[in-house]
C-alpha cells in the first residue's frame, strides 16, 4: 500500500464542506406592532410549533433578498463549522445581515414598535450540522408569520430606505462614488466582510 490511506484520500484536509443554503422564505409586509416583546415572543412561538428559524427585519433596512440569503448562508456555514458567535441561528443570521459582530448593534437591523414594513426570515436549519434543530414546516412558518402581517405593500426586493441604510452601515459618499457598484452591492461586501473578518 502506498502512503495514501485505505480511501485514496492521502491525508487530505479534514475541513467539512460548506452546508447548503438553508432552505428560506422571506415573508414581507406591513407589521403593526404595540408590544415587542410579545410580537417577539409570537415568532418564537412560530418557530417552536413549526421548527423554523423565525427572524425579522426592519424591511427598510434590508437592500435585496439576497442580502438575506446571504447572510442565511453564512450563519449556517458558521453553525456548522463550530464558529457562531450566537446560540440562535437567528441572532446569527441577523450579525451577518448587519456586518456586525456587536449583537446588541446587529439587533437594530430588527423591528420596532409602531407600524412599519417588514422582512421577516423563516429558515429550515434541521440539516445544518451542529445547529441542533428539526426538519421545519416552512409553509406553516410562512402562513403564520403572513397572519401578523397586513397585505403586503407593494414593497419587494430592492425596495429600502437608501438614507437609513446609508447611517446603518455606515456608508460614506467617498466610499459610495469608489464602488463599481450601487448601495446593494457595498452592503453585500459588508455582508462578505464579516466573515472573512473573523
Amino acid at each position: 500500500m502506498s502512503g495514501e490511506d485505505a480511501l485514496g484520500t492521502g491525508g487530505s484536509d479534514d475541513a467539512l464542506p460548506d452546508p447548503p443554503t438553508p432552505p428560506h422564505r422571506l415573508v414581507r409586509g406591513t407589521v403593526a406592532i404595540d408590544d415587542l416583546d410579545g410580537f417577539l415572543s409570537r415568532l418564537d412561538e412560530i418557530g417552536a410549533e413549526t421548527g423554523a428559524v423565525v427572524q425579522a427585519f426592519d424591511a427598510d433596512l434590508v437592500v435585496s433578498d439576497a442580502h438575506l440569503r446571504e447572510a442565511t448562508r453564512l450563519a449556517a456555514r458558521a453553525v456548522a463549522r463550530g464558529e457562531a458567535v450566537a446560540r440562535d441561528p437567528g441572532v446569527e443570521i441577523m450579525l451577518y445581515a448587519a456586518g456586525r459582530r456587536q449583537i446588541d448593534r446587529a439587533l437594530a437591523l430588527g423591528v420596532s414598535e409602531g407600524e412599519q414594513r417588514a422582512a421577516v426570515l423563516v429558515a429550515d436549519f434541521g440539516g445544518v450540522p451542529g445547529a441542533d434543530r428539526p426538519a421545519a414546516d416552512l409553509d406553516a412558518a410562512a402562513a403564520a408569520v403572513e397572519e401578523l402581517t397586513t397585505e403586503a405593500d407593494g414593497a419587494g426586493d430592492g425596495d429600502f430606505d437608501a438614507e437609513r441604510v446609508r447611517e446603518f452601515y455606515g456608508v460614506s459618499d467617498r466610499e459610495l462614488a469608489a464602488t463599481a457598484g450601487d448601495l446593494t452591492d457595498v452592503v453585500r461586501e459588508r455582508v462578505a466582510l464579516l466573515d472573512v473578518e473573523k
